[in-house]
This record gives structure tokens, C-alpha cells and sequence, in this order.
């Protein structure tokens, strides 16, 4: 089978490396030549994804994965399509489809009879087919279930561990007909493998759904359901530190009983999806305040966080605040939506003198974030805790001798949220 992954990004490498692995015939495009040509020399462009160096190299080297930018190429020539682009937002979360839409006019142009043409972008429902298929079908004179296949199937992965999470989670397929559901589920099937899950309700594997709306919501309700919970997490975590009570303890022990879910508050929510996927569900959704008031919540933790501080240790004014970790996750390097960014603005607008650690950042890579790098040294007095990394959960704080204040963003010291005077 020969198979086009358009999109080499840090979830579209993985899938292409992954189909390959198969002994299928790979092809992946992408616009950027620097990348293609570091793929075709089997050097792998993100190291820190795991067993993804190994594994780009045997498919580079036994011809089963090559990369392009020649868009006419690589998708007349493929058999299936799979489309692993990013949907932009701004900072209001909305989506611009600039490159998605340009992926799928090429698509319409250069596609031929009986392709299959998957779709693992997040997407606002209804997408897949009022636009992408539409499209298409517009543009090549085809028609959906009978000249071509086309579906939905939301990439389930995190960054870091995609190849893991390819066996762990069901790959939910959904078509825009019947007809390309069966297709996409018999392409799944044969390039993916599972593990043996029992608490599944049926077995792993590739799961169908009714419909390319039904694929999107999927990808929308389990995300969205996160930042949701996680904004209840937060406001149950900022009572109890009202009332001095440790929150882990109360979540740990609801969590006990079957029915909680309760997840782990904290300083910010950042990433690709959990704090854009809910205002992609919110165009559809609208009167959906839940899901609205959540992440408006969560938009104000880390303001939250500096409230706390304050009431703790007065004004800020030119006083340096050290805040530990940039990345929104830690052993992740990946600074998307990170909760450090907004710290910094609420600092320097409060004549703070902000300074930025991270284990994964050397100095040069902070201040291309416009971050001030800054060390943990016996003269800090004041910390604020963003990110956990195992770096700052094995770090004796208390040995600092001018360390006055400790703002614990993520429950590293007990308690969860609160500011800890030492």
C-alpha cells in the first residue's frame, strides 16, 4: 500500500515512521525542506520522542519512508491520504485553516479514484465534511463514498510517547459515508497494532463510529471534559487553601470511591489541545457555559498565583520572583500555551523582576521566549513553582538561607495550592 502523511510535525513523523514500520510504501510531505532533507538522511528532527531515532532509521534505511515537498507527487501517487497538519487559533481560539485548507485543495487537485483521505486534525464539528469534503469533491468533479473515501480519525497521542499511546487507546474512525468508515477502519487495522486492554467495554483496536461528527466530537468531548474538570479541580483547590485544608488529601481520598474523577489543579493549563479544543467545541456549542466559565478559570490561574503571593509578600515592586519551569509538562520540551508566558506578563506589569529556570531550556532558548534566565541560588527570596519537573521535587529548598516565600503551583510540597512562607 502506499500511503502520504502530510504534515511531518512531532505527530505526523511518528504516524508516517509507524505505517512504514508495517512494510508499507511511506511518503511524507511537508513544506519545509530543511526537515525533509534531515528525515531522508535518517536523522531524526525530535529527539526526545521516544524510540522515534531508532525507528526512523530502520524505515529511512529500508526504503519504506521517504520525505518530499512535491505536493503533486506524493498525493497522486498514494493510496491513502493522511492529513496531520495543525488548526491554528488565536487567542480567542479561533481556528484559522489556513494550512489545512491549502493541504485539502491540494488534496482536491492532485487525489485520484478510490483514495482514502484521512483527516487527524482536531476540527470544530462538522468540518470534515461541510468543508474538507466539499471541497474535494469540488475540485476533482468526485464523489464522497463512491470515487473517493473520506474520514475522521482524532490523533489520541501524547507528544513524548506517541508510539506507546498508539497500542494503548482505540483509534476512533468515522466517515463521512458508511462506505469510508469501512475503508478507514480497514486501512487502521492493518498499520496499527494494540495492547490487551480489560477495562475496555469492547476490545481495543480500531473502533468505528456513525459518522465524521460523531470522530469529532469524540476528539472535542474528551478533551474539553479535561480542561472542564481541571477548572473544578482549580476551584475546589483555591477554597481549600482558603481554608488551610490539604487538597491532595481530599482529592486522593474522593478519588477512592468509583464515581470521582477529580483531576490535579493547578498554576496553568498549556499544550496544543486543552486549552484551545474547548473553543473549538464552543463554536458549535455556544449556550454552553460550563465548558465557557472552565476555561476562562483556568485562563486566570496563574493570576490567581500571583494574588496569593501578594497577599503573602506585599508588593513586588523590584523584586526578582524566580519562577521554575517553562514547559507546560514536564520531561516535555514543549512550550505551547504555558502558564511561564503569562506569569511574566502579570510580573513585569506588577514592576516585578521576573527570572526563568527550566531544566530543558539553556539560556539562549529562554531568551528567544523573552524570558529572563535566572538560577536557583542562596539569594533567591522569592520562587513560584510553574512546572514539576523531577529536577525541583528532589531540590532541598529549605536550604536556602534568603528563601522567603514559595509559591507551590503544582502540589510538589503537600498541599497544592498555596503559598508557603519559609
Amino acid at each position: 500500500m502506499k500511503i502520504t502523511v502530510i504534515g511531518l510535525g512531532k505527530i505526523g513523523l511518528p504516524l508516517a515512521v509507524q505505517f512504514a514500520s508495517k512494510n508499507h510504501q511511506v511518503t511524507g510531505l511537508d513544506t519545509l525542506e530543511s526537515r525533509v532533507h534531515q528525515i531522508n538522511q535518517g536523522d531524526c528532527p525530535f529527539p526526545e520522542e521516544l524510540d522515534l531515532k531508532s525507528k526512523l532509521f530502520q524505515v529511512v534505511k529500508s526504503k519504506n519512508l521517504q520525505a518530499t515537498t512535491d505536493s503533486q507527487s506524493a498525493i497522486s501517487s498514494a493510496d491513502v491520504v493522511v492529513v496531520a497538519v495543525p488548526l491554528m487559533t488565536n487567542k480567542s481560539g479561533e481556528p484559522n485553516f489556513e494550512i489545512v485548507d491549502s493541504v485539502t485543495r491540494n488534496i482536491g487537485e492532485f487525489v485520484n479514484k478510490k483514495t482514502l483521505i484521512c483527516y487527524e486534525t482536531t476540527l470544530p464539528i462538522g468540518t470534515t465534511r461541510n468543508r474538507f469534503a466539499a471541497e474535494i469533491e469540488k475540485r476533482g468533479n468526485l464523489k464522497t463514498g463512491k470515487d473517493i473515501y473520506i474520514v475522521f480519525s482524532p490523533e489520541r497521542v501524547f507528544t513524548g510517547r506517541v508510539f506507546n499511546d498508539l497500542r494503548k487507546y482505540p483509534k476512533v474512525v468515522g466517515g463521512v459515508t458508511q462506505n469510508c468508515t469501512a475503508k478507514g477502519v480497514e486501512f487502521y487495522e492493518s498499520v496499527l497494532d494494540f495492547d490487551n486492554r480489560l477495562d475496555l467495554a469492547r476490545p481495543n483496536g480500531v473502533w468505528s463510529v456513525e459518522s465524521c461528527e460523531s470522530a469529532e466530537f469524540i476528539k472535542l468531548a474528551e478533551t474539553t471534559y479535561r480542561d472542564v474538570n481541571i477548572g473544578l479541580a482549580n476551584q475546589f483547590a483555591m477554597f481549600a487553601n482558603r481554608l488551610d485544608i490539604d487538597i491532595q488529601q481530599v482529592i486522593d481520598t474522593a478519588n477512592s470511591q468509583p464515581y470521582s474523577h477529580i483531576h490535579q489543579p493547578g498554576i496553568s493549563v498549556g499544550g496544543h489541545c486543552i486549552p484551545v479544543y474547548p473553543h473549538l467545541y464552543l463554536l458549535n456549542d455556544p449556550l454552553a457555559t460550563i465548558v465557557k466559565e472552565a476555561r476562562n478559570f483556568n485562563d486566570q490561574m496563574p493570576g490567581n498565583f500571583v494574588k496569593l503571593l501578594i497577599e503573602s509578600a506585599g508588593n513586588l515592586k523590584g523584586r526578582e520572583v524566580l519562577v521554575l519551569g517553562v514547559t507546560y509538562r514536564p520531561r516535555v520540551k514543549e512550550i505551547a500555551y504555558s502558564g511561564a508566558v503569562e506569569l511574566n506578563k502579570i510580573l513585569l506589569s506588577l514592576g516585578a523582576v521576573p527570572r526563568f529556570h527550566d531544566p530543558l531550556l539553556n539560556k539562549s532558548e529562554l531568551v528567544d521566549l523573552d524570558l529572563n534566565p535566572g538560577e536557583i541560588t542562596d539569594e533567591t527570596e522569592i520562587i513560584i513553582l510553574h512546572t514539576a519537573h523531577a529536577e525541583y521535587a528532589e531540590f532541598n529548598f529549605s536550604s536556602l538561607t534568603n528563601l522567603k516565600f514559595f509559591v507551590d503551583g503544582r502540589g510538589m510540597m503537600g498541599k497544592g495550592v498555596r503559598v508557603i512562607k519559609f
